[in-house]
């Protein structure tokens, strides 16, 4: 029977240790020692790799039914001439890279969350956009809010604050930012679709106006827009040049958040007093009866201001009779 073959080493450490030293005879019996694995390495101790759970986010309703304003909108504070002028301030990072990483990483995930393809995303699955339902009667003057100042470039060539056009007339003001939501204003105050409003615009031009506010805040934009102004200017009177405004920054998102201009390609159209206050809004394409009522809401503004001017006219006249009365009454 064929026996093992042990080296000569092996074989005087097993017969006779003692006759090599205690290092000679470790190294002689190594090699017989199976390998063990490090402690590390033992599957039963290791973690077993935890999959993710997947987050259960809030499902959006497929059918998205848009309900009307429950309160005014718009500032507590009257508008001033100077107001938003300059875009946001560019925004500066303190603290360790670390820190300016993950603050520059937020900054951009909050972005990223209100950004173009969102609104176009909103468009398609919300009604085409539609925010809100207009209110079918205008919100009382003493509760009212107050339509933000505005700057921009006129097609009267001079750049203009929208308060000072806006103060001393009641105005119904077009807001847009495409030509998608420039078509969607259209279904509210249309030459063709809404000609009862038109016919109180022409013969109320004492106290009654349009107002456009294009915001395009896209550089290459604004500059084509600028190129094709001569077009713009035929399609409108000369003295209704210094209305048509072109906003290219200073629309923040606290403005449009206040006033409800959530949707950035969406068009919104506001009736404003003379006073600068919000007294009306609607959003996207017109609906329903929203037209209708935003025509009576407005004859109801100007009849409440030819009256405030009579009453205030009555009270001019009658001061300078109280004070002949008093005059002959002392002599």
């Amino acid at each position: 029977m064929l026996q093992p073959r042990i080296s000569l080493s092996l074989r005087r450490a097993l017969s006779d240790p003692s006759s090599i030293c205690r290092r000679c005879r470790t190294r002689a019996i190594r090699p017989l020692i199976p390998q063990l694995r490090t402690f590390s390495s033992v599957p039963i101790l290791r973690l077993a790799a935890q999959t993710p759970k997947p987050t259960k986010q809030a499902e959006e309703p497929e059918d998205f039914v848009p309900k009307p304003l429950g309160r005014p909108i718009g500032f507590n504070k009257p508008p001033e001439r100077g107001e938003n002028v300059h875009g946001p301030v560019k925004k500066t990072y303190t603290g360790t890279l670390r820190e300016r990483n993950l603050a520059k990483r937020q900054d951009i995930v909050e972005k990223w969350g209100t950004n173009y393809f969102r609104d176009f995303k909103n468009i398609r699955k919300y009604r085409s956009g539609k925010t809100f339902m207009a209110n079918p009667k205008i919100f009382k003057k003493d509760a009212s809010l107050f339509f933000p100042n505005l700057h921009g470039e006129t097609l009267a060539e001079n750049a203009m604050d929208t308060t000072p056009v806006l103060q001393g007339k009641l105005s119904v003001v077009n807001v847009f930012s495409s030509a998608w939501g420039e078509a969607q204003v259209q279904t509210f105050t249309g030459k063709k679709v809404n000609k009862g409003l038109r016919e109180l615009l022409e013969s109320n031009r004492d106290v009654a106006q349009m107002v456009d506010i294009n915001i395009e805040e896209n550089s290459m934009k604004f500059w084509i827009i600028a190129l094709f102004q001569w077009r713009l200017r035929r399609m409108k009177k000369k003295e209704d040049w210094g209305k048509y405004f072109v906003i290219r920054q200073g629309v923040s998102e606290r403005i449009r958040e206040t006033i409800g201009l959530l949707n950035g390609r969406v068009g919104y159209v506001y009736l404003v007093d003379q006073n600068c206050k919000i007294r009306w809004a609607g959003s996207g394409d017109a609906e329903g009866t929203e037209m209708d009522d935003m025509t009576k809401g407005f004859r109801r503004m100007i009849e409440e201001a030819r009256t405030g001017t009579r009453t205030a006219r009555i009270e001019r006249t009658e001061e300078p009779e109280q004070v002949n009365e008093q005059t002959r009454i002392a002599t």
